[in-house]
């Protein structure tokens, strides 16, 4: 008798621990505050996590120089709505994926703290993502203001 009892305190503190777990979880997700309250707790983690992104990235900073070099010369040369919107869904594009490779080598030096290969992998491909969209967006650049400053320049 005493030995099912022993079982059945045990399983019952595993349960407990496994629901203390899942409250963690809901907790840290926001799941534990309802519909509106925990949309609201995202947006706050969200915008957190943007804000690391520029404090601590410094080519966050150098993106955002290109935001303001971009503004003044899009404000200069009068370019038209559409491409005031190509261009603001190329840098933050940019930006996106710079707090992305913030994210992914946030999370390998989390699990791999020591040199592994596969950590290595994991952080050039985060990189070389960065390294698609920063050429993309030079692409658009020179699209939208190269033939204006040719213009300027030579014509």
């Amino acid at each position: 008798m005493m030995r099912n009892a022993g079982k059945r305190s045990a399983s019952a503190r595993e349960g407990a621990q496994q629901g203390a777990r899942q409250t963690d979880l809901q907790a840290l997700t926001g799941r534990d505050r309802g519909f509106w309250r925990g949309r609201w707790f995202s947006v706050k983690a969200a915008i957190a996590g943007a804000v690391h992104t520029v404090r601590t990235q410094p080519n966050a900073w150098i993106e955002l120089a290109a935001l303001a070099v971009i503004l003044v010369a899009g404000w200069w040369f009068a370019i038209r709505a559409i491409e005031w919107a190509l261009l603001g869904l190329t840098i933050f594009i940019v930006l996106a994926l710079e707090a992305v490779n913030t994210a992914v080598e946030a999370t390998i030096d989390l699990v791999s703290p020591h040199y592994h290969p596969l950590a290595k992998i994991a952080k050039d491909t985060a990189a070389g993502a960065m390294v698609f969209a920063v050429l993309g967006s030079l692409w658009v650049a020179a699209a939208i203001f190269g033939p204006r400053l040719w213009a300027l320049l030579f014509g």
